[in-house]
């Protein structure tokens, strides 16, 4: 696979939205007995093209909650959207999980599973059809999507690069 680049984003002038993927408790046995901890994996967009997730652990569920918002300001990506849906069909992957995106007409909306659809509606795409496959750990289905976001091109660039007009790259 190419090496992408990924566009970063400052996450200081943007308003954020933040969704709550999945929450897990956690336990650690010790001889002295249990110890109860909580993971959440958080997604933030501003639901324009930005998105981010990010892990949070804590004893207790709304630290951990606050931990993953943090960490997902640090993680925030740019992602092209074209009236309201992605610019051509992607695939992502990260470890067992494999996504498939793709666009759709106007008024279609979000056809997507759980952690899919917290990342897709947060990045700001209204009409998009999209499969996960393999693996429903919601940890490597965001990844998985992220991974197919950031590799998603703009038709702009596109026909800037290829020295072509717009027209001929994405008919919209």
């Amino acid at each position: 696979m190419a090496k992408v680049n990924i566009k970063r984003v400052k996450s200081s002038e943007i308003e954020f939205k933040d969704r709550l993927v999945s929450i897990r408790r956690v336990t650690k046995v010790t001889k002295g007995g249990r110890t109860f901890s909580f993971s959440a994996i958080v997604v933030v967009g501003d639901e324009n093209g930005v998105v981010g997730y990010g892990l949070g652990k804590a004893k207790e569920v709304t630290a951990a909650i606050a931990k993953g918002i943090d960490d997902a300001k640090k993680n925030l990506i740019r992602v092209p959207v074209m009236k309201s849906t992605l610019p051509h069909e992607q695939h992502g992957k990260y470890c067992g999980a494999y996504v498939f995106l793709k666009p759709a007409a106007p008024g279609t909306g979000v056809i997507a599973g759980g952690a899919m659809r917290a990342v897709l509606e947060s990045v700001g795409v209204k009409d998009v059809l999209a499969k996960s496959k393999g693996s429903s750990n919601p940890h490597s289905v965001v990844k998985a999507t992220i991974n197919a976001l950031i590799q998603m091109k703009d038709p702009y660039m596109v026909a800037q690069l290829r020295g072509i007009e717009l027209s001929r790259v994405f008919n919209g």
